[in-house]
């Protein structure tokens, strides 16, 4: 969001086997051209010098490495909504197989 401030809601839900997290803002939306590339490591649409665009592609790593999911949406002139989900259980004896569920339901 920018400096005239907006709105930032934080939810949680549980779906299936999974805790859901919602982080949504009130901001002026991620352009769909970025939406594809957004959790590649060192992309940014910072200026140089003024960040890595490392963060999301960490925080994709470590939930991706939990069994997790970690998904966008994002409306221009709308805000953003970055969707966060952690299984309940680790599986830690095997690869984890089971199928995040829709976030649409």
């Amino acid at each position: 969001m920018d400096h005239n401030g907006g709105t930032l809601t934080i939810s949680a839900q549980q779906r299936e086997n999974y805790l859901v997290f919602a982080v949504s803002d009130t901001g002026a939306g991620i352009p769909e051209a970025n939406l594809d590339r957004l959790f590649d490591p060192f992309f940014t649409t910072k200026p140089v010098g003024k960040g890595t665009g490392l963060g999301l592609s960490i925080c994709y790593g470590i939930i991706e490495k939990m069994g997790g999911k970690l998904e966008v949406e994002s409306k221009m002139g709308k805000g953003t909504t970055f969707l966060i989900s952690l299984p309940l259980q680790m599986d830690t004896g095997r690869q984890h197989q089971e199928t995040v569920p829709d976030l649409e339901s």
